[in-house]
């Protein structure tokens, strides 16, 4: 599968939770069904509200790292870019 980075979220402007994984529809199907017990469980993130595509996982790791460093103001920047409705992206990963 491909590495990829995403972003969780609650509702726009909402809590957000920054994951990384090697299999992203499987991982997205895991929050939105509570198999995944951590931060974004317990705050109930399960609408993808953004992700991007990696090469390698290396790539994907340093490029989670990087962005759960970022500002929330940059993060929400970054989500807007792409999906300025903050709608669930995962029917467009399958």
């Amino acid at each position: 599968m491909q590495p990829a980075v995403y972003i969780l979220s609650n509702k726009k402007n909402g809590t957000l939770y920054i994951g990384v994984t090697s299999n992203l529809p499987k991982r997205i199907y895991e929050h939105k069904n509570g198999f995944v017990e951590s931060f974004s469980s317990k705050y109930h993130l399960k609408k993808l509200v953004y992700f991007e595509l990696h090469n390698t996982m290396e790539e994907a790791i340093k490029r989670e790292k990087r962005l759960k460093k970022w500002k929330r103001e940059w993060k929400v920047a970054l989500i807007e870019e792409k999906n300025a409705e903050w709608i669930d992206l995962y029917e467009c990963i399958l």
